[in-house]
């Protein structure tokens, strides 16, 4: 039997080469196990000292939203193909630059989490990660007047760190 050579070898291969992967690629570049339908997002717990009480929901149910947005997985429970749990274990606020006359212009809110997730369809991708960001604000206004902007920018930055990790293996 001959082997197949030219444009015919090559339709060949771009025919059989996907049915031979195991992991789905899709545009934006995620990889999930083809076998995985549901994911779990357990409530992201709060640990650290000073956080705001409202941090670990909203970072919780911005999780949830992400993955029903963005991949084909559906929301499971804890018995789900993929699941994700974790914790706020860092929350604080630092000045980070001062003026030539010494007063303080800057500060920065500063979030740590701990994460954990379970890949059950393929354990190799398992991980615990601690991912850290952090947004400034002008020195003159306070915290409580600011945080539920920094907040929402600094849970998006989380929530596509996480995503990243998991999905894109970044």
């Amino acid at each position: 039997m001959r082997v197949a050579e030219g444009p015919l070898a090559v339709f060949l291969l771009v025919l059989i080469l996907p049915a031979a992967c195991k992991v789905r690629v899709t545009l934006s570049g995620q990889s999930i196990p083809p076998q995985a339908s549901t994911v779990y997002v357990g409530f992201f717990s709060n640990k650290a000292p000073l956080a705001n009480p409202a941090f670990s929901q909203i970072l919780t149910e911005a999780l949830r939203d992400k993955f029903i947005r963005e991949t084909r997985l559906r929301l499971g429970d804890q018995n789900s193909d993929l699941r994700f749990e974790g914790a706020v274990i860092g929350y604080s606020v630092t000045p980070v630059a001062v003026q030539g006359n010494e007063t303080l212009s800057q500060n920065r809110l500063t979030v740590t989490i701990q994460v954990s997730f379970v890949c059950v369809p393929d354990e190799k991708n398992n991980f615990q990660a601690t991912f850290s960001r952090f947004a400034d604000f002008d020195a003159t206004q306070s915290l409580g007047v600011v945080e539920p902007q920094l907040m929402s920018v600094i849970v998006e930055q989380l929530t596509q760190d996480i995503f990243n990790k998991a999905f894109i293996n970044w």
